[in-house]
């Protein structure tokens, strides 16, 4: 993997609209305030109301909005649209979104003392729903208001970056003994943003997308094995941490289609040693004819029958 170094470029971030979902707490509150901090303007959701009209007040001046909170959830898609409306009445355009929310496994799906009869009851699909699904929401919607309101392109004026990033895990190509339900959400967002990266590329849309996959980093989701991740001496992400990596991206144009696994601080692109190296895992002759089959397929819009 290629380990990513560049810094956040001075003023990218500066009066750029950002819609991010789960900003009240972890991560997402460390990227509400990281992008503030940078000149940004964002309007962040999530279920934690006290916590996220906390973080809003902590940026805004009686004169000037830097940061709005709109109670979100992520589930529903007339609250994620509700959060894109709000974000475009207030500024008048989106720049970046982030799909942020998530949370962890709830019990355990395959547990060893199901039998015959608690089996009949179908496992939860909140972590699925909140993880994948509010993934989707998110891409879907920006997809269209990102599109909104960009200034128009000329020799003096260059193309308005426009950008969508997905929060995944390390669990999204890693596998993550126990957390089943999780690391199946997971590895769909990963497998969303790769359907999606040369698709939202191309001139009809023109928005990059790329993915943040964060290892151990102590949020309240790994409380349960933090302890012994630590006594081990693994190295370990802060919220801040991940925050910053995701901000690099944010405001760095050049990056599409990346995923960015996140530890200990420090960032590596996963995408282009798989896709350079497949000739070795896949075999010479299965990697050119997918090649080619790719080649055809293009940027997969004749998959859609009107």
């Amino acid at each position: 993997m290629a380990q990513y170094t560049r810094d956040l470029t001075p003023g990218s971030l500066k009066d750029k609209v950002i819609v991010l979902t789960g900003g009240a707490n972890g991560i997402g509150a460390s990227l509400v305030e990281y992008c503030c901090q940078n000149g940004a303007f964002v309007c962040f959701g999530d279920l934690a109301v006290e916590a996220g009209e906390t973080i809003a007040n902590k940026f805004n001046s009686s004169t000037s909005p830097r940061a709005v909170f709109v109670q979100t959830d992520v589930t529903s898609y007339e609250s994620v649209l509700n959060l894109f409306d709000k974000a475009m009445d207030t500024y008048g355009r989106i720049d970046h979104a982030v799909a942020g929310a998530g949370i962890s496994e709830i019990g355990n799906a395959f547990d060893p003392s199901l039998n015959m009869d608690t089996i009949r009851q179908p496992p939860t699909t909140k972590v699925l729903d909140v993880n994948l699904l509010g993934c989707l929401y998110v891409a879907r919607i920006a997809s269209v208001y990102l599109r909104q309101n960009r200034p128009p392109t000329n020799p003096t004026n260059p193309p308005t970056d426009r950008s969508i990033i997905l929060i995944s895990s390390i669990a999204g190509f890693k596998e993550s003994p126990g957390l089943f339900i999780y690391q199946a959400s997971k590895h769909g967002v990963l497998g969303l943003m790769r359907a999606l990266r040369l698709y939202l590329c191309s001139p009809a849309h023109d928005i990059r997308i790329n993915c943040i996959c964060p290892w151990m980093t102590t949020t309240a989701m790994v409380a349960g094995v933090q302890e012994g991740w630590i006594a081990a001496g693994l190295p370990t992400n802060s919220p801040m941490d991940v925050a910053m990596v995701t901000a690099r991206v944010l405001g760095d144009a050049s990056l599409n289609g990346k995923s960015m696994y996140v530890e200990g601080g420090r960032a590596w692109e996963i995408e282009a040693n798989i896709d350079r190296l497949e000739p070795q895992w896949l075999g010479e002759g299965p990697s050119e004819s997918l090649a080619r089959g790719q080649a055809v397929l293009g940027s997969g819009s004749n998959w859609i029958k009107k």
